[in-house]
């Protein structure tokens, strides 16, 4: 069992589920409606939790009622969020999402109107109790002074970011970690279409740091330190059930192989097939 610390968000998930993808203008029925708490570190230290880790979050709730579906939903994963600070100004943050029935795919418009968690936030933990940090790759300015601190001052720390969506100056994070975790839209925004094409060239940029590419149904991808391209398939359910979160835990099942000494092929299939499993079920207590 390993000592996660993780920092980022927290949403507020209205899901509503439909038949289909609806066009421009269109009126539609939701089939089924629910409210849940989301949010990506979220999402995976719940997981990391189920899978046996002792997980900590560190981020920002609103003053409001809302808060409570998430530290509700969080306490019963046992999430430790004794480093959470309350915002007494903003509001919890929202993701609207409408998840299709017959493509298993969804779409997200996310309302954020809270600060972030701050330098002076995580200047309080004590750093030294954890063995690995995940990172969303957000707030960008001080999230690399915090990376900094952490790889600076606590060099056997091992340290992950997420590289979700392109932010300016995103990049300036990508040396200060032991593990990238890239998403699939990232990387076509750079104008690459071949996950493997994009890791070989991050691997000779950053030869020492060990990179992973998700592909959503066509699996996922890594690079291992001698340059080595790995493929795996995805591991898809019976049935497609929902594929909220799926990203996330792909990621934590990544970590939780790497903690338990597994090679990256290794780490590859078990992530895509716990991921997999994932997309199976509603929700994410898949694994109790």
């Amino acid at each position: 069992m390993a000592r996660i610390l993780g920092i980022g968000i927290a949403t507020l998930d209205i899901i509503n589920i439909v038949d289909e993808y609806p066009r421009e203008d269109d009126e539609i029925r939701a089939m089924e409606q629910r409210i849940a708490r989301g949010g990506n570190v979220t999402n995976m230290l719940v997981v990391l939790s189920q899978l046996g880790h002792q997980c900590c979050w560190g981020g920002i709730l609103g003053a409001e009622p809302d808060a409570k579906i998430i530290t509700n939903d969080l306490a019963k994963f046992g999430i430790d969020m004794q480093h959470v600070r309350t915002d007494q100004a903003g509001r919890v943050p929202t993701s609207y999402i409408t998840a299709s029935r017959s493509t298993g795919s969804r779409t997200i418009i996310h309302y954020r109107d809270l600060d972030e968690f701050r330098i002076a936030d995580f200047a309080g933990i004590d750093l030294g109790t954890f063995d690995w940090l995940h990172f969303e790759g957000r707030n960008i300015s001080e999230t690399l002074v915090m990376v900094k601190q952490a790889t600076n001052n606590y060099p056997d720390l091992k340290v992950s970011i997420e590289i979700e969506k392109h932010r300016p100056t995103v990049e300036l994070l990508f040396g200060y970690a032991d593990a990238l975790f890239f998403s699939k839209p990232f990387v076509i925004g750079t104008g690459n279409h071949d996950p493997a094409a994009f890791l070989s060239d991050m691997h000779n940029r950053f030869p020492d740091t060990e990179l992973v590419c998700s592909w959503g149904a066509d699996g996922a991808c890594a690079i291992d330190h001698n340059g080595v391209v790995l493929r795996c398939p995805a591991s898809p359910p019976p049935e497609v059930v929902d594929t909220i979160g799926a990203g996330d835990t792909f990621i934590a099942a990544y970590i939780d192989a790497r903690l338990r000494k597994l090679a990256p092929r290794e780490a590859l299939d078990y992530a895509n097939h716990i991921a997999g499993q994932k997309c199976g079920h509603q929700g994410f207590d898949f694994l109790l």
